[in-house]
């Protein structure tokens, strides 16, 4: 018998360990795409609206800070909150004598960032899975670093 949908490519490295030193690159989206994060503000006449994070955003955003006090192994390069999704640069450090720590898998740590944040909000409002890129080099590196600073810049005025 024909399977009816077709099988799903996965979304991660096979034989790759997760916890492992390196850089990352993730993207956590909400429910439907939903805009929980922004809220225009400041719009007026001769004025353009701009955009802060609503409550969501802020909880999001202690919640991201909060990785590196959870998993003192992870470093957030830089992020950026955007009205539907999360982008996160993260890298896994090795300690002062270049031996690996102990470190969450990216699975775990974006679970535990997803549960804060439905528990603070009190509902929950992610999609299921998430989208991971690890990092290759240098190159890749700075790509990734420079789209998570312009991204919210093109999504400023929605």
């Amino acid at each position: 018998m024909q399977e009816k949908f077709p099988k799903r490519k996965p979304n991660r490295l096979e034989h790759y360990d997760y916890s492992s030193c390196g850089a990352y690159f993730l993207t956590i989206c909400t429910k439907e795409r939903r805009n929980y994060f922004w809220e225009n503000v400041g719009a007026t006449i001769g004025r353009p609206q701009d955009v802060q994070l609503s409550e969501y955003g802020k909880i999001a955003d202690k919640a991201i800070n909060r990785i590196p006090i959870v998993y003192p192994s992870v470093l957030i390069e830089q992020y950026a909150i955007m009205p539907d999704h999360l982008h996160l640069l993260l890298r896994v450090r090795a300690d002062e004598y270049g031996r690996p720590m102990v470190a969450p898998t990216m699975s775990r740590l974006v679970q535990q960032l997803k549960g804060y944040v439905t528990k603070q909000i009190g509902e929950p409002i992610w999609q299921k899975l998430f989208f991971d890129h690890v990092i290759r080099n240098w190159q890749d590196f700075e790509e990734h670093l420079k789209y998570t600073y312009e991204n919210p810049m093109k999504r400023k005025y929605p």
